[in-house]
């Protein structure tokens, strides 16, 4: 089969010649340069040849134009360590407005995502990561002070995440004439170690939805839940292809994910305690173990979240070979 063809089948829990399998990790320093980025994007493809390539650029990519600086500590997953917020009181919100996706930190990733489609295998699926409006805006004020402002004016934040959706859906835009076969998406604060339901579903599942249905005419939308204590059930309503979340951490593990959401499911291996701190053995191990739970059907082989940068490459190279493995086969 054909990556795609792969992926579709595996989405629709028809048969495949194989597990399809895709893991993601960070580029530090190299995600500052859409040509650097995109080297080392597609290096890491051709080094383990996944089903499909997720785009992981810095999370500070759709904010940097509205002040938020950030910058490279050494951190294990890649990613990069948030300075002083840009906004420091309620009034500040209203100096965040839209503007072209295709300048900035957004134009960058942009250019990016245009020379890995254009130096990919042919065929091969790639995803641009969106954060979801909350996220952002958690990034833009931190956790205490948007807890505190959501419920001090909530009407003013509500205003804040329609300019954050409507920047993003203008970004995807652009990511459309790019031919992106889908998006993945990060939800971030759907969690009960956050928020309420009912919170969630004033301050996030609206522009969640105004997202993801925008998107619903492509084939590959990955719904990511980060997070323990996530909000699985009110995550099962939402338009994707597949969902993805940390399986071997929190509940639900992978069948029950499976029997109470309708598309495929991604997941299986611990990315720090297996992938990243663990043996080739372990990691065969624990692959083999997700393959069997699910049936091998509607499943795709991954991680939880993003690949530590210090994963071993032999690890990774475990994760990817497994599912050629007559043992893996269903």
């Amino acid at each position: 089969m054909k990556k795609r063809e792969r992926v579709e089948a595996a989405i629709a829990g028809d048969a495949v010649d194989r597990i399809p399998v895709s893991a993601w990790r960070h580029h530090p320093v190299d995600d500052q340069s859409p040509e650097k980025f995109a080297a080392a994007t597609l290096a890491f493809q051709r080094e383990f040849d996944f089903d499909f390539v997720k785009v992981t650029p810095a999370s500070s990519y759709c904010l940097r134009e509205w002040g938020v600086r950030d910058s490279w500590r050494g951190h294990a997953h890649g990613t990069r360590e948030y300075g002083a917020p840009p906004i420091n009181n309620l009034e500040d919100w209203g100096k965040i407005a839209i503007y072209d996706p295709r300048v900035g930190d957004m134009g960058k990733v942009l250019l990016a995502l245009e020379l890995i489609g254009g130096q990919l295998e042919a065929g091969t699926p790639f995803i641009p990561t969106i954060f979801s409006p909350l996220s952002q805006a958690r990034n833009l004020v931190g956790d205490v002070g948007l807890l505190s402002h959501m419920r001090q004016e909530p009407d003013v934040i509500r205003g804040a995440l329609q300019v954050i959706t409507e920047q993003t859906l203008a970004f995807l835009d652009a990511c459309r004439e790019i031919k992106i076969s889908g998006i993945f998406y990060a939800v971030q604060w759907a969690s009960y170690a956050h928020l309420s339901e009912v919170e969630y579903g004033v301050f996030g599942r609206p522009y969640d939805l105004q997202i993801l249905r925008s998107v619903s005419d492509l084939w590959l939308n990955v719904l990511h839940m980060h997070g323990n204590d996530i909000m699985f059930e009110m995550a099962t309503e939402y338009p994707a292809a597949i969902m993805n979340w940390h399986d071997m951490e929190t509940e639900p593990d992978l069948l029950d994910g499976l029997k109470r959401w309708s598309g495929g499911v991604c997941g299986g291996i611990r990315q720090e305690a297996t992938l990243a701190q663990g043996s080739a053995d372990e990691v065969r191990n624990e692959a083999l173990e997700a393959i069997s739970s699910t049936g091998g059907r509607r499943f795709v082989l991954g991680t939880g979240c993003v690949t530590p940068i210090v994963t071993p490459y032999g690890n990774l190279r475990a994760l990817r070979s497994v599912v050629e493995d007559e043992e893996a086969s269903v």
